[in-house]
């Protein structure tokens, strides 16, 4: 199991941001000072308070809105579903970090969150992921498809 903590500013503002993108909360490891958000089948974000998370952190507190200590990343299913949650993380507040990539065989779309803590919302296509990048391009271009 992987549980990744993050210090949020109003814990009740967050979930409502997170709810809005699609994410559910365990309630079994959710109280006033901290929200278990689903991430997938063993991932879970830890939204904590910034007391909370002083309680658990050795080192002062960084300010996500000045400098970055980490990117968080997850997945979706389509390419229609990137724009999806990145439009909801924008109508919730969000902010955008820039425009779309496009690899081809992976999509994906960035946005700061409302603490300012960077999400990248991403699709790759399932014989990449198995695969590869590298060995996918090679596999699309021996089958005269572009990569």
């Amino acid at each position: 199991m992987l549980f990744v903590n993050i210090p949020v500013a109003d814990l009740e503002l967050s979930k409502a941001f997170f709810a809005k993108l699609g994410f559910g909360f365990n309630p079994k490891f959710t109280d006033e000072t901290a929200a278990c958000m689903l991430v997938g089948e063993h991932a879970f974000v830890m939204l904590l308070t910034r007391e909370k998370f002083a309680e658990f952190a050795k080192l002062p507190m960084a300010d996500p809105t000045t400098h970055t200590l980490a990117l968080y990343c997850f997945g979706v299913s389509s390419r229609d579903e990137v724009d999806a949650v990145s439009a909801a993380a924008l109508a919730a507040g969000g902010t955008e970090v820039d425009g779309a990539e496009d690899y081809g065989f992976m999509y994906s779309r960035s946005f700061y969150d409302l603490d300012g803590h960077g999400w990248q919302v991403m699709w790759m296509d399932p014989a990449a992921a198995e695969q590869g990048p590298e060995a996918f391009a090679a596999s699309t271009q021996d089958a005269g498809t572009p990569a």
